[in-house]
């Protein structure tokens, strides 16, 4: 069982991140004040792991107004997509070693 972790990708190490992905593979996309309330982080934390995570490609920002309030939401990528459900599968090949 030589480099057991080598599938894991850094971009998804932090639990902020992991968290975040997680959030926006089950939904289409979701507001800042969403994400925050669900994760339990502050606004800084938040915002710096999320603009790492877009720096990286693997979500997309999108800003608009609902009426006279600006709304910003965030959504996977297709990279982002495939990156993570990568990393969970190398997650669970950790967990559940083959025989």
């Amino acid at each position: 069982m030589k480099d057991i972790i080598s599938g894991l990708n850094k971009v998804f190490d932090s639990r902020v991140r992991l968290g975040i992905m997680s959030v926006l593979m089950v939904n289409d996309s979701v507001d800042f004040n969403t994400m925050k309330e669900l994760l339990d982080v502050t606004d800084g934390n938040l915002a710096s792991h999320l603009k790492a995570l877009e720096k990286e490609e693997v979500i997309e920002v999108r800003k608009q107004f609902i009426g006279r309030k600006p709304n910003t939401s965030y959504q996977v990528t297709p990279l982002g997509r495939k990156l993570f459900k990568e990393h969970i599968d190398a997650l669970e090949k950790l967990i559940n070693p083959l025989p």
